[in-house]
C-alpha cells in the first residue's frame, strides 16, 4: 500500500479537479465531466500551456476499468469563450475530449464560426445551460452534438415535450442533474441517451431488508479480526466456511495494487505479512463489495472515497488513518444495500464512533468524510482546507489510480 510519503513525492498541479461520471441507459460509465479550478476561480485558463496538466488529463482523469479492463474514457471539458477564440488554445485529442460550451457565451459571428470549424475539425462538441426560451441558443443547436437539459431547472414535466421539440436536430441528449433513481427512470422513458447527476449515490431503502449470508460471513470475519485476542488461525478457520470468498480476497491482495514480492497462498499468511489491520481493511472491502444488481461505478467510488479518506487524514496527522478508510469505503454501503445507514449499523459491528460518522457525519471521521464529499462534487469552496489545497488534488487522483487497480483484480477474480 502506498502511503502520504508517495503524495508529498508526487506531482503537484496547479489546478484542483474532480470528474463526475456521466452514465449510458445501463448506468455504465461513458464518458468523465471534468470538474476543474484554477486557483483565481476559472475553469480552463489554467490549461494553456500545461502539458503536465494535459497528461495527467489524458492519464488518471479518463482512466477506468470495466469488466477488468483499464480504458480511457472521453472528458467533457468545460471552456470560456476566451479560451476558445484565443489562438494559442493547445491541440486537444479529438478522441479524448468533447469541448462543452457554456449557455452564458455570447454566440458572437466569430464565436459560432469557431465552433463550427472545430466540429469540422472533428471535435466533438457539448451544449450546457440550454434554455428553449432564449433565442441564442438557436443558433448553435445545427452544431453541437450533445445537449444537456438540466431536469431541476426545466421541470421535468415540461422537459418531454422539450425533447420532441428537438428531435429534428438530431442531438444526443444528456439528462443532468438526475437526483434519484425515479427520475432515471421516468428520463429513461423519455429516451434521453445519457444521465449525469448523483442518482446512484441515493439509497432506495427496502423496510427490513437484512444482510445476505455472504454478508453474515463478513461480519463473522470482521468481528472477529476487532477482537484483542484474534489470531490468524482464528480468523482463517472463518472464512474456511466460504473458500471462494477466501479466494477472491487473496487474488485481490495479491494483486499489483499491493506490490508484494512472493505470492500469499492462505489468509493466515496474508495476516502474517500484512497484518490484521490490512485483512480487516480487505474484509471491509468485500463487505462493500457488489453481488447486488448495482451499476460497477458504486463499488468503484466507495473505494476511491475511502482511500482518500485515509490519505487525507494520515497527511493531517489523524489517528487511526485505516478507521478513516472504512468510514469512506461503507458510507455508501445503505446505497450498495438498499438498507437504511441507521438500520445498517444496527447490523453492523463497528465502533460507535465510526456509526456516529457513518450516520451523521460526526467527529474526525465524519470531518474528513465530509471533506472529500465536498471535493468529489467539485465544491471546492466548501473545502475546510486542512492540508494544502494542492495535496487534496493528488490524493484524489492517487485514489482513483489505486481504485481502478482494484476494481481490476477484483473484476479478474470474480
Amino acid at each position: 500500500m502506498g502511503t502520504s510519503k508517495e503524495i508529498e513525492g508526487a506531482e503537484k498541479l496547479s489546478v484542483l479537479m474532480a470528474r463526475q461520471p456521466i452514465y449510458t441507459k445501463s448506468q455504465d460509465v461513458a464518458a468523465f465531466e471534468l470538474l476543474f479550478r484554477d486557483p483565481d476561480g476559472n475553469f480552463i485558463e489554467g490549461l494553456k500551456d500545461k502539458d503536465a496538466t494535459l497528461g495527467v488529463l489524458l492519464g488518471t482523469y479518463s482512466s477506468i476499468s470495466q469488466g477488468g479492463q483499464v480504458q480511457n474514457l472521453p472528458c467533457f471539458l468545460k471552456v470560456t469563450d476566451s479560451f476558445l477564440l484565443d489562438n494559442d488554445m493547445p491541440e486537444l485529442p479529438r478522441h479524448a475530449f468533447v469541448i462543452e460550451i457554456l449557455g452564458h457565451s455570447k454566440f458572437t459571428p466569430a464565436f459560432i464560426e469557431r465552433i463550427k470549424s472545430l466540429a469540422n475539425d472533428g471535435y466533438r462538441l457539448a451544449l450546457a445551460d440550454y434554455d428553449p426560451r432564449d433565442p441564442r441558443f438557436g443558433a448553435v443547436l445545427n452544431i453541437v452534438h450533445v445537449l444537456k437539459l438540466d431536469i431541476q431547472k426545466l421541470g421535468l414535466k415540461n422537459v418531454q415535450t422539450l425533447a420532441q421539440k428537438l428531435k429534428p436536430f438530431q442531438l444526443e441528449l444528456l439528462a443532468d442533474k438526475v437526483e434519484t433513481q425515479e427520475e432515471f427512470r421516468i428520463c429513461l422513458e423519455m429516451g434521453f441517451e445519457k444521465y449525469m447527476g448523483y442518482f446512484l449515490s441515493k439509497p432506495e431503502p427496502v423496510r427490513g431488508k437484512k444482510l445476505s449470508g455472504n454478508k453474515v460471513l463478513l461480519i463473522q470475519l470482521l468481528t472477529e479480526l476487532q477482537r484483542p485476542s484474534a489470531t490468524a488461525e482464528s480468523v482463517e478457520e472463518i472464512a474456511l466456511n466460504d473458500p471462494a470468498l477466501t479466494y477472491r480476497i487473496l487474488r485481490v491482495v495479491n494483486s499489483a495494487a499491493f506490490n508484494l514480492r512472493k505470492e500469499i497462498t492462505s489468509l493466515s499468511h496474508a495476516i502474517a505479512l500484512l497484518g490484521m489491520e490490512q485483512i480487516r481493511r480487505w474484509v471491509m472491502l468485500f463487505l462493500a463489495n457488489n453481488d447486488e444488481d448495482k451499476p460497477d461505478d458504486l463499488t468503484r467510488n466507495m473505494l476511491q472515497r475511502g482511500r482518500m479518506c485515509e490519505l487525507l487524514a494520515e497527511m493531517a496527522g489523524r489517528e487511526e488513518p485505516i478507521n478513516h478508510f472504512i468510514v469512506g469505503l461503507l458510507s455508501q454501503l445503505d446505497v450498495m444495500l438498499d438498507i437504511d445507514m441507521k438500520e445498517l449499523m444496527d447490523q453492523v459491528p463497528l465502533r460507535q464512533d465510526i456509526k456516529d460518522a457513518l450516520i451523521s457525519r460526526e467527529g474526525s471521521y465524519g470531518e474528513i468524510l465530509q471533506e472529500v464529499e465536498h471535493y468529489e462534487r467539485g465544491e471546492f469552496e466548501h473545502l475546510r482546507k486542512l492540508l494544502d489545497r494542492q495535496f487534496y488534488e493528488v490524493a484524489y487522483r492517487h485514489s482513483m489510480s489505486w481504485a481502478t487497480q482494484v476494481m481490476q483484480a477484483m473484476q479478474e477474480s470474480a
